[in-house]
């Protein structure tokens, strides 16, 4: 458990990546953490946002145009 009460995880990546992704995260002001965490957002929130997507349109075309 980390000390903010999330999980900790393990992700495998080379030492050189690990390094300048830390360099490019400390010039944006961020910690490899925080990116990492939003980009994970974003990402489950646009396939939240897909998936809800194609339960509406399915719907529609199961109900027809008319029905919502």
């Amino acid at each position: 458990m980390t000390t903010k009460g999330t999980p900790g995880r393990m992700v495998r990546i080379d030492d050189e990546t690990w390094a300048e992704y830390g360099q490019l995260c400390d010039e944006e002001g961020t910690t490899r953490g925080d990116d990492l965490r939003r980009h994970a957002k974003k990402r489950v929130n646009a396939w939240k946002r897909k998936k809800a997507a194609e339960a509406a349109d399915l719907t529609r075309r199961l109900l027809g145009p008319d029905a919502g």
